[in-house]
């Protein structure tokens, strides 16, 4: 249960009611975290009104902006993303497995423009002060400027969702319960 009261679609004006229902059902089921951001419109209606935009221009390829989402995630300890957005990169193509072992990039499903995307996610989550011109310079190869600042920004934009969703403790059921199996493992 998040530790702010969860607001019904029906709490907002129209425009943003519809938005908040396609993050409830069409995008993916995040209707947990829709109705915590229905405390803030304009933060409702700014990011996924921009996650939407985003998504039907598909300037980066969908695999590649999960396998980022996924890999911060994973880095940052999110089971509410991982969960949700896991799912969203097997649709790609890649195997359980390699989804499994993500923030490493090893398994052999993974070509060389994923390994750059699992290395930059990183990078921009651990230490975005410390980044080389190197990097941009093998982005630069994959990557149109455009497609750099929309990766960095979903980097970026998937940090902030973790931090969110764990700060406030929005849950599908699947958070406490992963959390409850970590917990098991570390025993």
């Amino acid at each position: 249960m998040p530790r702010v009261s969860p607001l019904p679609s029906t709490a907002l004006p129209p425009g943003q009611r519809e938005l908040y229902e396609v993050f409830a059902s069409g995008y993916a089921d995040f209707s947990d975290q829709a109705a915590v951001l229905a405390h803030v419109p304009a933060a409702l209606e700014g990011l996924f009104g921009m996650l939407l935009e985003l998504r039907r221009q598909a300037n980066v390829p969908l695999r590649y902006v999960e396998l980022a989402v996924v890999t911060v995630s994973k880095l940052n300890a999110c089971p509410y993303c991982i969960g949700h957005h896991q799912p969203l990169l097997a649709v790609e193509g890649l195997p359980e497995e390699a989804i499994e072992g993500l923030p490493s990039a090893d398994h052999p499903a993974f070509d060389e423009t994923d390994r750059l995307v699992v290395e930059y996610a990183t990078l921009v989550t651990e230490r975005a002060w410390g980044l080389r011109d190197a990097v941009f310079e093998r982005l630069s190869a994959r990557f149109t400027e455009s497609q750099i600042v929309e990766l960095t920004l979903r980097i970026a934009l998937a940090g902030f969702f973790n931090r969110f969703n764990d700060a406030l403790q929005i849950d599908d059921g699947r958070t406490a319960a992963a959390l409850a199996a970590e917990k098991g493992n570390l025993a």
